[in-house]
């Protein structure tokens, strides 16, 4: 999706030294792009009988609320701690430059729900992980995850063997 990434931008050593930030700003300002970027995320689910679309604070929310209102069904928000305002379920893991926490409603899923799990960037893989087992452990199952960006270098997919994976934009390095 060559035209999608013209529309991502690096920033350099943000948010610590080293890492190379891929910022979506950009795409997100451009209707055409962002619009583009939600129908090639859902296009391969179109036809799995997804019944939500799950989305990872704060940038996946971005394009998971867009893709549940695409697909016309419900978007679920897994956020940072502190956030949401009922019993919740949590699970911390760690990331490439730190650890965090997620949380999401104790009643967001049930075990007939089939989710979508969306987040702008796939890198190390924890985030996701960490979100899909989540998701699972309230018994919902996972059909998909699929990501605006992959950084294949840091080998996130490695995190999640055997899931349906969809990212639009790869960078080797």
């Amino acid at each position: 999706m060559k035209r999608l990434e013209t529309c991502i931008r690096n920033i350099p050593d943000f948010p610590k030294p080293g890492i190379q930030f891929k910022d979506i700003t950009p795409l997100i300002k451009d209707p055409v792009m962002l619009r583009l970027a939600v129908k090639q995320l859902i296009q391969p689910f179109l036809d799995n009988s997804i019944t939500a679309v799950a989305g990872i604070e704060a940038r996946g929310f971005i394009f998971a609320s867009l893709a549940a209102w695409e697909l016309d069904i419900g978007f679920i928000p897994l956020r940072k701690p502190g956030k949401l305002p009922y019993a919740v379920e949590t699970i911390s893991y760690d990331l490439e430059y730190g650890s965090a926490t997620l949380e999401i409603h104790i009643d967001a899923v049930s075990k007939d729900d089939r989710i979508l799990l969306i987040d702008d960037l796939i890198a190390t893989g924890g985030t996701v992980a960490a979100g899909c087992a989540l998701i699972e452990k309230l018994g919902a199952e996972v059909v998909a995850c699929a990501f605006v960006v992959e950084l294949d270098y840091l080998k996130g997919r490695d995190k999640l063997a055997n899931r349906n994976i969809h990212a639009l934009i790869h960078y080797q390095v």
